[in-house]
């Protein structure tokens, strides 16, 4: 059975605030040294699907560079391999994408050429190590016209989730798109084989544009829709609470995702960089710390990406630190995430004060204490950070008119 393999890595994700300003979600760094679109490729690869479609549209720019022409992954082959699948004007073609059905409907032309018995369709934005071929075995006994992976989530995290009802024979028989309450704890998780001789049918109407709000409801009467459960780990990412908490969760004494497994390799694209230095005053302390890292300070409990500095006398705990990321002498960096190329000046102090008022403009999305920095910004020396405070990208040291940022500020 020849399978396609089709990557949505196109949509545009607002829970992950300053984070997705600068590129799309799938290009984010994590666990270090790695993008989370490497999860996803690195799975096909690792299950022997090697004819897979990457779907950009959102912000493609640090996708498209991170990705390339799929030599990491051993995908740059002249038969199958990578293809880039952008957005485009035709004929028959609206141009932009408004859905993940509605992204495959308008790449039909390239799948009709794969001339593939199944398309595997994945989201890109998934933390997990998974072995696609178990599901493709499962799928073709079952016989079904379509198979989506499934797992349990708890009752509180139902809403963010395609939600399944399924009877003894894993039959899904009704499918609810992020539901405002379920009884139902059986979560899709994004991951769905259509075989494509239904495929084009279920496409043919324009108006149901996304899979899980859409496609996948309207089927489940005249189509045999079943599931796949998988029990290994498996992270949404898909807000800074949730992206921090999957850092985290690597420094644990036996985590849950292993990154180490020699018969199972997270594949990336990786810079050259020296080795880690660690000056003869610094202290570490359960981290992750990539090449090209120079420590003299202080990191206990957090994720650095490969170039940080961390001066004399600075602290930095409980944090996700992104690539070449300077933190200056003496300045105190806690339960925050800081993108790329950020200057902390000396003597900066995060998570400042008791005070622990959500971010006034977005209080849903950061209530939990957490601060996250943007891209490029340079903050100035000596300013005090309160808690669920939001730093946009891009700023200079003139953009700060005050040395107090207050807890749920957003500058």
């Amino acid at each position: 059975m020849k399978t396609l393999v089709m990557i949505m890595a196109g949509g545009a994700s607002e829970e992950l605030s300053v984070l997705t300003q600068v590129r799309a979600e799938p290009a984010i760094p994590f666990g270090g040294k790695f993008r989370i679109i490497d999860f996803s490729l690195s799975n096909c690869v690792n299950s022997g699907l090697y004819d897979v479609a990457l779907l950009t549209q959102y912000m493609p720019r640090s996708l498209n560079d991170h990705v390339g022409i799929g030599k990491p992954w051993d995908l740059d082959r002249s038969q199958g391999g990578l293809r880039l699948l952008q957005p485009f004007l035709g004929p028959n073609s609206t141009g932009w994408q408004s859905g993940t059905a509605d992204a495959v409907r308008k790449n039909l032309d390239f799948v009709y050429e794969k001339r593939v018995d199944n398309v595997l369709v994945l989201a890109g934005d998934h933390i997990y190590k998974m072995d696609y071929r178990d599901m493709l075995d499962s799928h073709q006994e079952s016989g079904a016209d379509v198979t989506i992976a499934v797992r349990r989530v708890t009752p509180f995290e139902t809403h963010r989730f395609g939600i399944v009802s399924v009877d003894g024979n894993m039959k899904i028989t009704d499918f609810k798109e992020k539901p405002r309450n379920s009884r139902e704890t059986l979560a899709s998780m994004g991951i769905y084989i259509f075989n494509m001789d239904v495929l084009p049918d279920m496409l043919k109407d324009e108006e149901l544009k996304d899979f899980g709000y859409h496609v996948l409801p309207a089927i489940i009467e005249s189509h045999k829709v079943h599931a796949y459960t998988f029990e290994g780990y498996w992270a949404d990412v898909g807000t800074l609470q949730a992206y921090w908490e999957s850092n985290m969760a690597l420094l644990a004494e036996k985590p849950a995702l292993e990154l180490y497994d020699p018969d199972w390799v997270i594949h990336t694209r990786s810079k050259e960089q020296p080795p880690v230095v660690i000056g003869s005053d610094a202290s570490v302390s359960g981290n992750f710390i990539s090449n090209g890292c120079v420590v003299d300070g202080i990191v206990e409990r957090s994720v650095l990406s490969p170039g940080v500095r961390v001066e004399a006398g600075a602290v930095v705990e409980d944090s996700v630190i992104m690539d070449n990321v300077v933190i200056k002498a003496n300045a105190v960096v806690k339960r925050a995430i800081i993108d790329r190329r950020v200057v902390v000046g000396e003597g900066v102090k995060f998570a400042q004060g008791d005070d622990n008022i959500p971010n006034k403009a977005n209080p849903s999305r950061l209530n939990s204490g957490l601060t996250v920095v943007g891209k490029w910004t340079q903050i100035p020396a000596g300013t005090e950070i309160g808690h669920n405070v939001v730093i946009r990208p891009g700023l200079k040291e003139s953009d700060f008119t005050s040395k107090t940022i207050e807890a749920g500020e957003t500058v």
